[in-house]
Order: C-alpha cells, then sequence, then structure tokens
C-alpha cells in the first residue's frame, strides 16, 4: 500500500533535506510527519502514542544536531518512528516490526543514524555517556551526544547509576527527559509526583525563562562569570521550589521545563545548550498521543492499539464466530484474585507493566495487595524477597526478557535464601513483532542452573491455574512459572484448581518408535503435529514434561528404555534449555538414543508472527512432522541395514 507523504516531509529522506527548510516550515513539517505516522501505523499496527508525542522533538533534533556525527540516543525505541521516517525509511516504513522489514526499535545494523540498540529501557544516558567519553578520548570536542529519556524510563536504577556517572564525567551529554507521565501504563512513585511539582510551579517557570535568557548572554563574558552565575541560578531555585536541585545535585545543568510541542522554541532551546559545556538535562513536557484525540484521552489503549480507522479512532478487531480461548497473561490476571481471595499472604508485583501482565485485575480488585514499583525489576525481585521474609506469597509478574535485568537479585536475594517467590514469567519463548530485545528465550537456561529453583511451564490455562495453585502452598521455596504472549487453547478454561507433584511430568499419549518430549504452551504444536503423523499411519508419543527443574526421572527412564528415538521440543535457546537438561539425564544414566533438540537456535532471532518465528527456527508442527518423519526414515534404513 502506498503512503502519500505531505509536500515537504515527500523530499526529506536524510536529516540534511530537513536541513534545507526554513525553521517556519518545521511546524508544517511537524504537522505532515504526525500524519504519516498515523497513516501507516493506523493500517499495520505497531508502538502509536509515544511517536507523536515526541514529534516537535524528533524535527527539532535532527534539524539542530549534525546526526549521524553528533549522536543520538533513544531510549526504548518506542518513540523512535519519527526519527526512522526523517533518516532514510520512510519508503519501508510500512513493514516495520513485520517479517523481514523494519525493526520497531532503533538498530545499529539497520542504519547509521541509530547509534545504539534498543528495546528495553533506560539504557540511553549509560550509552551516550560512553560515547561522550570516547569522543573526548579522540579530541572530538565538537561532537554532541544527546540521549532521549523518559520519565517513566528514568525510575530505572540504570538511569541514576548513569546520571550519578555523568555528573562528574564531566563530557559534552545533554539528556532530554522526555516528561509526559507515562510509559505503557501511568507512571507511579516519588519521581513522577517530583517532575509534576516542576512543571506546575508558575514562580519557577518564570524564573526558568529568565535564567535562560541571561545564562546565554553571560556564559560570553567567560568561565567566571558564568561560575558565578551558576551559583545565583541554584540559590534562587532551592527557594522557589522545595527539593528543585535533585538534578543539580549530581552536578547537572537543569534547564525547562520547556513545551515539548513548540517547535521553534525547541530549535532554539538546543541551539543554546549545544554552546553550554558539561552535562545537561532538559526537561520537555510532552503529550503521549498528541495530536490524535483519542490517544491523548486514553494513553495505555493507544500506546500500541493494533489496527485502527484513523478517521473515526475504531480499533479494528475481528469478531469471532465462536469463544476463543483468553491470553495466558488474563488467565493469570484472574487466578491470582481467585487464590488471593482465599490466601490472605497473596500479593502481586510487576515493574511498570500493570496492563500487559494482566496485574491491573488485581490492583482493582485490591489495591493494598498488588504493586507496580516503575521500571524497576532489580527491585521488584528484591522487594518480593523482603515480603517473603515475612510470610507472604509474592507473585512476580515480570516479562521474560525483562527478568535478565534481575538475574542477581533472582540468585543472591531469594534463591540463596530459599524464599518463596513465585516468579511468573509472561512473554516466556518468542515474543513476536517487538523482536530479538523482547523474546523471552533464556529463562529456562538461565533458571534452571539455580539452586533450589523450580521451573516449570504449562500446556494451556488449566495447567497455568493449577501451576499458579501449588506454587502458593506452603514451603515451596523460589518458583518459576513461564508462559507465552498471547491466546491459550481452552475456551473453557476455568476448572477448579489442584496440586501438582512437583518435577512431575505427564503421557499425553502411548506410540511407536519415536518419542516426542516438550515443555510449555509449545506442545500444542506437537498436539497438531501428531494428529497429521497419525493420518499418515505414523504414531509417535508424546510426552509433556511440565517441569525443566526438577526433570521427571521416572518419566525419562520409561522413555529411554522403550524408544531409541526422542524429539525435545521447547520455545527457548537450545543451548542449557530443557533438551540440554534431557541429554545430560541420558549421559549420567548410561541410556543410548538419537536425540534431535528443536528450540530457539544460537543465534539471534529478528521480528515476525510467533508462526513464522517458529517455522524459521524450525519447532512448528511442520517442522516436527518433518523430524518425525526423518527418524522414521532412518529406522527403516537401520532395520534394512541390520
Amino acid at each position: 500500500m502506498d503512503f502519500e507523504p505531505g509536500e515537504l516531509l515527500k523530499n526529506i529522506t536524510t536529516p540534511a533535506d530537513l536541513k534545507k527548510l526554513k525553521e517556519f516550515d518545521l511546524e508544517q513539517l511537524s504537522k505532515e510527519l504526525r500524519q504519516y505516522i498515523v497513516d501507516v501505523v493506523s493500517v499495520y499496527g505497531g508502538h502509536f502514542g509515544a511517536s507523536l508525542g515526541v514529534v516537535e522533538l524528533t524535527v527539532a533534533l535532527h534539524y539542530v544536531l549534525n546526526t549521524p556525527y553528533d549522536q543520538l540516543v533513544w531510549d526504548v525505541g518506542h518513540q523512535a518512528y519519527g526519527h526512522k521516517i526523517l533518516t532514510g525509511r520512510r519508503e519501508l516504513f510500512y513493514t516495520n516490526r513485520r517479517y523481514n522489514g523494519l525493526s520497531g526499535f532503533p538498530k545499529r545494523s539497520e542504519s547509521e543514524y541509530d547509534t545504539f540498540g534498543v528495546g528495553h529501557s533506560s539504557t540511553s544516558i549509560s550509552a551516550a555517556l560512553g560515547m561522550a567519553v570516547a569522543s573526548a578520548y579522540k579530541g572530538e570536542t565538537d561532537r554532541q551526544h544527546v540521549a532521549v529519556i523518559g520519565d517513566g524510563a528514568m525510575t530505572a536504577g540504570l538511569a541514576f547509576e548513569a546520571l550519578n556517572h555523568a555528573g562528574i564525567a564531566n563530557t559534552n551529554l545533554l539528556v532530554i527527559l522526555n516528561d509526559n507521565c507515562m510509559s505503557i501504563d501511568p507512571n507511579v512513585g516519588a519521581l513522577k509526583e517530583y517532575l509534576t511539582s516542576m512543571s506546575t510551579s508558575k514562580s519557577y517557570n518564570r524564573f526558568r525563562d529568565d535564567i535562560g535568557f541571561v545564562l546565554g548572554k553571560i556564559s560570553e563574558l567567560g568561565p567566571d562569570a558564568l561560575g558565578m552565575v551558576k551559583k545565583i541560578e541554584k540559590s534562587i531555585k532551592g527557594t522557589l521550589l522545595k527539593n528543585s536541585n535533585l538534578f543539580e545535585s549530581l552536578k547537572f545543568r537543569y534547564f525547562g521545563p520547556v513545551d515539548g510541542h513548540d517547535v521553534k522554541r525547541l530549535v532554539k532551546t538546543l541551539e543554546d545548550l549545544k554552546d553550554i559545556p558539561g552535562p545537561k538535562l532538559l526537561h520537555c513536557i510532552t503529550v503521549k498521543g498528541k495530536g490524535f484525540a483519542m490517544a491523548e484521552k486514553d494513553q495505555t489503549k493507544w500506546h500500541a492499539p493494533g489496527l485502527f480507522d484513523k478517521i473515526t479512532g475504531e480499533i479494528k478487531k475481528s469478531v469471532p464466530i465462536k469463544p476463543v480461548p483468553p491470553k495466558y497473561q488474563d488467565v493469570f490476571g484472574h487466578t491470582i484474585v481467585e487464590l488471593a481471595e482465599k490466601n490472605d499472604k497473596i500479593m502481586g508485583i510487576t515493574p511498570a507493566m500493570p496492563s500487559g501482565s494482566s496485574l491491573n485485575i488485581m490492583m482493582k480488585a485490591m489495591p493494598d495487595r498488588a504493586f507496580d514499583v516503575g521500571i524497576a525489576e532489580q527491585h521488584a525481585v528484591t522487594f518480593s524477597a523482603g515480603l517473603a521474609t515475612q510470610g507472604m506469597v509474592p507473585f512476580c509478574n515480570i516479562y521474560s526478557s525483562f527478568m535478565q535485568r534481575a538475574y542477581d537479585q533472582v540468585i543472591h536475594d531469594v534463591a540463596l535464601q530459599k524464599l518463596n517467590v513465585v516468579f511468573c514469567l509472561d512473554r516466556a519463548g518468542i515474543a513476536g513483532a517487538d523482536g530479538a530485545t523482547h523474546h523471552g528465550a533464556y529463562d529456562l537456561a538461565y533458571m534452571r542452573c539455580v539452586p533450589n529453583m523450580t521451573v516449570s511451564a504449562p500446556m494451556n490455562e488449566e495447567e497455568l491455574r493449577n501451576l499458579m495453585y501449588t506454587a502458593q502452598l506452603p514451603d515451596m521455596g523460589p518458583f518459576v512459572i513461564r508462559y507465552p504472549r498471547g491466546q491459550g487453547v481452552m475456551v473453557d478454561w476455568r476448572q477448579p484448581m489442584k496440586e501438582i507433584e512437583i518435577g512431575k511430568g505427564r503421557k499425553l499419549c502411548d506410540g511407536e518408535d519415536v518419542a516426542i518430549l516438550s515443555i510449555g504452551h509449545i506442545g500444542n504444536e506437537v498436539s497438531k503435529a501428531r494428529i497429521a503423523l497419525n493420518e499418515e499411519g505414523i504414531y509417535p508419543a508424546h510426552y509433556d514434561m511440565r517441569f525443566a527443574k526438577p526433570l521427571d526421572h521416572s518419566l525419562l527412564d520409561e522413555v529411554f528404555k522403550k524408544y531409541k528415538k526422542i524429539i525435545t521440543v521447547e520455545d527457548g535457546v537450545l543451548e542449557g534449555g530443557m533438551g540440554s537438561a534431557i541429554l545430560e539425564y541420558m549421559a549420567d544414566k548410561s541410556y543410548f538414543a538419537q536425540v534431535v533438540r528443536l528450540g530457539i537456535p544460537d543465534r539471534v532471532v529478528e521480528h515476525g508472527e510467533q508462526s513464522e518465528l517458529w517455522n524459521e527456527c524450525g519447532y512448528d508442527a511442520n517442522s516436527i512432522i518433518k523430524e518425525v518423519k526423518n527418524l522414521a526414515v532412518s529406522r527403516i534404513t537401520d532395520t534394512l541395514a541390520g
């Protein structure tokens, strides 16, 4: 589908073209850029509100900076669509987040303008500081380094660690704080309150306007004069606004807040800041979803709404002819409330993803027992550990890929102390269009090696409920339940819950010659393959392992004694995963079998639909059928040879 850009936008393929415009053209260009994002995302989907909120800032940055020589780092990348369009990718933008198309996030291999690959939050200041220090070392004193970070991403510890270092590094670094009071869900915590006080103080804002002008003039008189003005500025700020020196206490020059939708003002401010040395922070007030009324009104819903009518704002959802299974996240959300109603020790924790994890259901029903701790995975885990020391049973719900950021806390604060923290890892396995930064590929491998840890994965919604029920029983210790993004397979999923024996798998069907051992939701692809193979007269056995740790030794003994051809299937990395665990057991027990492991190979898997990526990686139903047939052929060959 062709999308017609506006009269100004159609002539821009690089920031060099943007710089040919007059400053008074930038407002019109911003309107055209915003409309182009609306046009494409409404038809092809993707993240929406975040990029609309930084259109003017994106235009101003590329107008003022000499990119890519000047280095611009976007935090997370949800807001980088305008950046992609202005940096040579407009004609391919419709492929964004599609299989073999543009990445939904900045990616170094995609463009020289993408200076740092991002997908997880709060990395921008650290990365830009590293670039700034390297530039200083190489004598590139004219090079600008800019990190654009949202107020949600600023709640992560990594951002404060970077600010702490940057304040003493004294390099040419500009941090732009994009303050819209949102990440995906509304922001929480003391930082939000602090930023709100800064943006609403009338006295402070009048002073800010005046002092900005004075500083620009006085800096021309030399370092001594500038130093005196800095002292005066700091003193007055402290008088006008309580605790106004948060960033300045970290030795950052603070400027703002400024209107993030006034492109002319942004251009002037950025031009002025280029001439001020050392670490600086520009506080921009923006509106997520700016320019699209419904996105401004319901910013969480319009973070990534899917396909929609750009005129009416109606989000297009297919109406199923018959009832469909729920999403796994919603099964979690409703089940934790059911459990908490019967067990007053249960609490829910999530790092800034209450709607994405469906913990918002518990937050609404039991607001004193469910916590959004902001984008702070490490804190979420150790906070959960603290709750567990007092007899609580915390369900810590974190996306699998985000749990990677809290691995030390999992080991040091939970596992070593044998605390009953239940880690519900959403988006486990191939995550889909979010791509490499969001695939939950590694959790089976990195959790399996941790002492005292139980690692499980349900094949369907009923199994998820049973594992959640089991995990909250007394003396369970650290417990992982990992499940994928998207729908399950059961319409009638709300069955009575029952305890599952730890480390106990199940035989789903007997078979001949070949046994397939799967773990988690991907077992449903095995079921599809088995049905198709049965129609061809091939009858593999199927076992649902349920647990990657501890393994079901009695089940494995049965398998190895009966079958000499085995296929393992997992929606996770092959190195160190469930298949590796089974090979280890086979070696330890001196069994002999031909084992084929199917799962995510040892390479980076890019973005696409889950089914496309399962096929690419070789463990969808068709791939399983192929492997079973290959083993069946080898059996016939072995028989003839014998």
